[in-house]
Formats: structure tokens, sequence, C-alpha cells
């Protein structure tokens, strides 16, 4: 059995470490071995978690951009295992161009093409667009990949 081409929220939710109103992502509109596109309109909620007192702030676009790079993960796993679990690293020549988001009307189409990787980690180029295609955010994105988290031990 294969990867969907597609998915829903729940489909989403299912392949990332973020479920409940913390999936921000509402659907997968498509991918491949190197890239993927997925659309939302999460941003226009009033209870979106990232929403401050001043709104939902365009640094928050990241976030959305490392959710699809976490969903791809998930899509390129093996059928049946889990996918390596992984954390951003660093985000790089971040180019925002609007202050916030949650006035921006329409679906945001969210894209994550992966630029090279390994084991360890995965470099991706990212880019968040409004309904219309006009970038809001760009940039460049590390995930480091199987870190072990620090194991305490008894001497």
């Amino acid at each position: 059995m294969t990867a969907p081409q597609t998915l829903d929220r729940a489909g989403i939710a299912r392949r990332i470490p973020h479920s409940g109103s913390m999936c921000l992502l509402d659907r997968l509109a498509a991918w491949d071995e190197q890239a993927i596109h997925c659309t939302t309109a999460t941003h226009a909620q009033a209870d979106n978690p990232l929403r401050t007192a001043s709104g939902l702030l365009s640094p928050n676009l990241i976030e959305y951009a490392a959710q699809a790079m976490a969903l791809h993960g998930g899509l390129l796993a093996a059928e049946g295992s889990e996918p390596s679990a992984g954390f951003l690293a660093s985000a790089r020549n971040v180019r925002l161009s609007v202050a916030r988001i949650d006035d921006i009307e329409g679906d945001l189409q969210v894209h994550a093409q992966r630029l090279t990787g390994d084991v360890s980690q995965i470099l991706y180029q990212f880019e968040v667009k409004d309904a219309a295609g006009r970038p809001l955010a760009e940039g460049r994105a590390v995930v480091v990949l199987n870190t072990p988290l620090a194991m305490e031990t008894n001497a």
C-alpha cells in the first residue's frame, strides 16, 4: 500500500506530532519525493493556538512550513514504520511580506521542497503564499532527525 496523494486534516494529524488545534494544516494538496504542498484556513480561526493579543503574527508561518516538512517526512517513511523524530534546528534567510496573517483571506498555500539531506538532517526551502499566490513568507529550514533525548541513568 502506498502513501495517499491527498489527505484531509484528520489524515495529516495521524502523520505529524501535532494534534487538535495545534495541527495547523487542513489539506495535503500534492507531494512527491522532493516537495509537498498543503493548504489551510486555520490562520483565520479565532481559537488558533498561536494567536496572541496582537493577532496571528507572520513569524508563525515558519511553524506552518515546519508542519508541512514533518508531514513530508511521514509520507516518505516506509509503510508501517514510524517516521523519524525531528525538530526544527534553524530557519535562515526568512523573508516575511506581512506583519500578521489572521486577516489574510482564503487558504494559505504552504510549500516545502527538500534540497538535500541524510539520515541525520534535512535542508528544506519553504514558501507560504496567500490564495492569490502572493508570497507571505519564504526561507530555508534545517530539520534534525533521530536525535536521542538525554537519558537519565542510575549510577
